[in-house]
């Protein structure tokens, strides 16, 4: 994979959300926002929206320290195999950790193995999407939530039935028909808003995963070339 295809992850995600920003702006023009946060009483709907455009901003800044560990993997790819750990003190974040507690291992043990730190690696890198996976359940639950409190807001009507009067109907099918458009519009956000984090998150569980086995065949590879010219 080429250094082109490493630092591009940044600019990926700024991709998909013009594209989901895209999106919302014609649903703005189009009055299907605007109607569906007018019909809600609940105003889960806006609590929704807002959770999301919050959990957008953590996936952008999660996107950018992704984006700079892999530009400093690729960095790390070029060097020859006996520079690679003795660049281990210049590189941030998980990768010059990862880097530094290889060395320390290597000189302790002379065949050390680093699928343990690889793992370890990898764990702490998906660990950081785990609370933007979490939110995006939140969203899908705040949907459902939506969802009995319409019904709650339709039913409520009934119970202040004495007679049958075709004047009450008109007013409780009106009423009725206010709490499912609550129920419909939140489970609709939710829905909606929840997919696409589930989505986004995708592509930085999906990032993350790449690193760290290119990350395993590269360490691999050079601790068998290393262990190569210390035999002859």
């Amino acid at each position: 994979m080429s250094q082109g295809t490493d630092t591009n992850l940044v600019f990926r995600a700024l991709i998909m959300s013009g594209l989901v920003a895209f999106g919302f702006f014609l649903a703005a023009r189009y009055g299907l926002i605007t109607l569906a946060l007018d019909s809600d009483k609940s105003y889960i709907s806006y609590l929704i929206l807002v959770v999301y455009g919050l959990a957008t901003l953590h996936w952008l800044w999660l996107a950018y320290q992704l984006g700079n560990e892999r530009k400093v993997f690729a960095s790390l790819d070029g060097l020859p195999p006996r520079q690679t750990e003795t660049a281990a003190g210049s590189p941030a974040g998980l990768l010059g950790r990862f880097l530094s507690n290889l060395a320390r291992k290597r000189r302790s043990a002379e065949t050390a193995d680093a699928s343990v730190l690889v793992n370890a690696f990898g764990d702490e890198l998906l660990n950081r999407h785990a609370l933007g996976h979490f939110i995006s359940d939140v969203l899908l639950k705040l949907g459902l939530l939506g969802t009995v409190v319409g019904f709650i807001f339709m039913l409520l009507p009934i119970g202040d039935i004495d007679e049958f009067d075709p004047s009450i109907m008109r007013d409780l099918l009106a009423a009725m028909s206010s709490g499912m458009a609550v129920a419909l519009y939140t489970t609709l956000a939710g829905l909606v808003t929840s997919t696409l984090l589930k989505l986004q998150y995708h592509l930085l569980d999906a990032s993350a995963a790449d690193l760290t086995t290119r990350l395993a065949v590269l360490v691999d590879v050079r601790g068998s070339h290393e262990s190569a010219d210390d035999a002859a």
